[in-house]
């Protein structure tokens, strides 16, 4: 069986391993505070241009979205996101165990527009009596989105625009930052995140590295304190060099960029395959997620070779699935499924 249900399910890229085995007889100091994480640090401050920034590593996605929202947030203040966002929808509610409404709003194709923000935004700050309502003070977004598009930058330049107009911090979730990045119709840079956002991050569980997320934090006043969020909420590990070391390795030479970009090319050949064959897409996606709509029949034949995801029945009776790459796709492994594609 080959897996196509998600970017996560290899331990980690070759180098990162062959790091981590030659510096295991190394000595470092704990919780961060090493040069790895030092030296992966200045690399990505250096990278998106902003030596001003904070960079923190995490070890996973949920623990950067709901720390950044906490150490951001005064009770009162709530977060604007899509009703698809991974914080509205796969996060066990970790926003809101913090003390914050999440105020949904409709996404189309994974993505919210300046303009619904807007809307959102006027309807405390422009109106209303504001002693019953939370505080939309932060707009949280996914490059790429949960349906695996991407922002391009005029759209992220408008959202950007709202957020300073209203005070609004603007928050990028970058789990999957690297395939966005690496899309042939993406415009984006991450000089471009640091110069739009307040606070971002690189992803790394599903983008090569063991786990970890690189979180660059713009804003200074989101500075404060921010270190000091993350242990009381069990986000900062003793052996915080195995993050620092991942990234570093991974950002050298390109290869973050390199591996993802490939599982983009690798994943539009696959959708191009089941367009051949005359299967809809549900969303048209230019990363390494691809969302297919098979009929029962499809979607067994399919099933008794790979593993991919069941997200929806559609009202028409088919079934919405996802099929995933990753860094560590192989080309025969995408070659096989596009003949088994082609054979249906």
């Amino acid at each position: 069986m080959i897996r196509f249900n998600n970017d996560y399910n290899h331990t980690a890229h070759e180098k990162v391993l062959q790091a981590v085995m030659d510096t295991g007889t190394g000595s470092y100091g704990g919780y961060g505070e090493d040069e790895w994480c030092r030296k992966a640090s200045d690399y990505i401050k250096n990278l998106v241009s902003c030596p001003e920034a904070a960079v923190y590593f995490l070890p996973g996605a949920t623990q950067a979205n709901f720390i950044v929202c906490a150490a951001a947030l005064r009770p009162i203040e709530s977060v604007i996101c899509a009703d698809s966002g991974h914080i509205f929808g796969h996060e066990a509610g970790s926003v809101e165990n913090t003390g914050h409404k999440l105020i949904a709003l409709p996404q189309r194709e994974g993505k919210i527009t300046a303009e619904q923000i807007a809307e959102e935004a006027a309807a405390y700050y422009d109106h209303g009596e504001k002693e019953y309502l939370t505080v939309p003070r932060m707009v949280y977004i996914s490059f790429s989105t949960e349906w695996g598009t991407i922002y391009s930058k005029k759209e992220m330049q408008d959202i950007s625009a709202v957020c300073r107009k209203y005070g609004m911090y603007l928050f990028v979730d970058g789990a999957r930052m690297g395939y966005g990045l690496g899309a042939a119709e993406n415009d984006m840079t991450l000089q471009d995140f640091a110069g739009l956002t307040d606070v971002f991050y690189i992803g790394g569980t599903k983008c090569g590295a063991m786990f970890g997320e690189a979180l660059i934090v713009v804003n200074r006043d989101l500075q404060k304190g921010f270190r000091s969020y993350m242990k009381q909420n069990g986000a900062v590990l003793a052996k915080g060099w195995l993050l620092g070391l991942q990234f570093y390795t991974l950002l050298q030479e390109d290869l973050y960029f390199e591996i993802t970009r490939q599982a983009d090319v690798l994943a539009v050949h696959i959708r191009e395959a089941f367009q051949a064959k005359g299967i809809p897409l549900y969303v048209e996606s230019p990363t390494n997620q691809q969302f297919v709509l098979l009929t029962d029949d499809q979607m067994k034949q399919l099933e008794k070779n790979y593993i991919f995801e069941y997200m929806m029945k559609t009202p028409d009776g088919r079934n919405c699935v996802r099929f995933c790459t990753g860094w560590n796709t192989t080309r025969e492994e995408a070659d096989r499924l596009i003949c088994d594609i082609a054979a249906l």
